[in-house]
């Protein structure tokens, strides 16, 4: 029985606009035009105990809608959202006892406090007894690395460790559930790659079903094997990523920096190449000819410097979606 159910979910919102012209600002003191929104068009999905699903899609795709949905935060306008057998809107006490949220530009973390003093907060509005309390604060500062700063304002913490705390506080009650978006957003790269390897062990270690947004298409390789990616409130896709990429992205393209400039450049049985003085990009076909091997012919071909073997990123293969299906 999946764990999420989501069935005819749509949402309106209602946008007032300012009239255009120079007379809007006059105009728009006393009329305002009404623009309708849909921001979500009979979206279904279902997602089982321990599945870690990418959901993928352009700015005002409708992503965080459909997790604010999911969260009890918003009621839609159709359709019916089951979680752990309880509708989020109307069960809201007890269904955000059971789900952790992060959204990657919103904090739950009090500004001015030690992160400390939040957590206790936190502690005392998911009425978690003191020994569990302590045993799980100390399970994830330690694997989180946050015990060195647990007293300091978060005010003073740097992004990355902001959010390190962030997705410690959306875990203290040991949700069955946890929505991430954009947990990653403004992180570096070394953050980053601390935040993937703990959602994948925690996961794994404690059966935590993850719904991931975001942008990165690193994030989404890293984690997840199931993506579903949404465009202009409608689902579009809802399987495995290598197959969403080789059905709208099949190509790649390898971008080499040359010692010398060049004019031109042939290469038999590629797509296209684009030949721009000490910078030569191939695109080409993995199925055809696998990247090891376009690389071994370019390095006999052309005086390699560098060379990087690049992927269409997610709002180009919205772009092809979109393209192939005529939206």
């Amino acid at each position: 029985m999946p764990q999420i159910s989501l069935t005819g979910i749509s949402k309106t919102f209602r946008i007032s606009q300012r009239p255009k012209g120079h007379w809007g600002v006059l105009k728009g003191a006393l009329i305002r035009e009404t623009k309708i929104v849909k921001a979500l068009n009979n979206i279904n999905f279902n997602i089982m105990e321990g599945e870690l699903v990418g959901y993928i899609g352009p700015n005002g795709a409708g992503k965080s809608t459909t997790i604010k949905i999911m969260s009890g935060i918003l009621t839609p306008d159709e359709g019916t959202c089951t979680i752990l057998n309880q509708i989020p809107w109307k069960n809201r006490v007890a269904h955000v006892s059971r789900i952790g949220v992060v959204f990657g530009q919103r904090s739950q973390l009090w500004w001015d406090l030690p992160v400390n003093d939040t957590f206790s907060l936190l502690k005392d509005i998911y009425r978690i007894n003191q020994t569990d309390y302590r045993n799980r604060l100390t399970e994830l500062a330690e694997i989180l690395k946050i015990t060195g700063f647990l007293d300091t304002p978060v005010r003073q913490l740097s992004l990355g460790q902001r959010m390190r705390c962030e997705i410690a506080a959306s875990l203290l009650h040991k949700p069955d559930i946890l929505f991430l978006d954009e947990p990653t957003i403004g992180l570096d790269a070394v953050s980053k790659l601390a935040l993937r390897d703990f959602l994948k062990k925690e996961n794994k270690k404690n059966g935590v079903t993850m719904i991931l947004t975001t942008h990165d298409m690193d994030d989404i390789e890293s984690l997840c094997s199931r993506v579903m990616v949404i465009g202009r409130g409608e689902l579009l896709y809802d399987g495995k990523l290598d197959t969403l990429k080789n059905r709208y992205a099949p190509l790649r393209r390898i971008r080499a920096t040359l010692y010398e400039s060049i004019d031109k450049f042939h290469m038999e049985n590629v797509e296209n190449i684009i030949v721009d003085g000490h910078v030569c990009t191939v695109l080409f076909d993995p199925q055809k000819i696998p990247a090891p091997a376009m690389v071994e012919r370019l390095s006999k071909k052309l005086p390699l410097k560098d060379i990087s073997i690049m992927e269409k990123d997610i709002d180009e293969i919205i772009a092809s979606m979109y393209e192939v299906m005529h939206l």
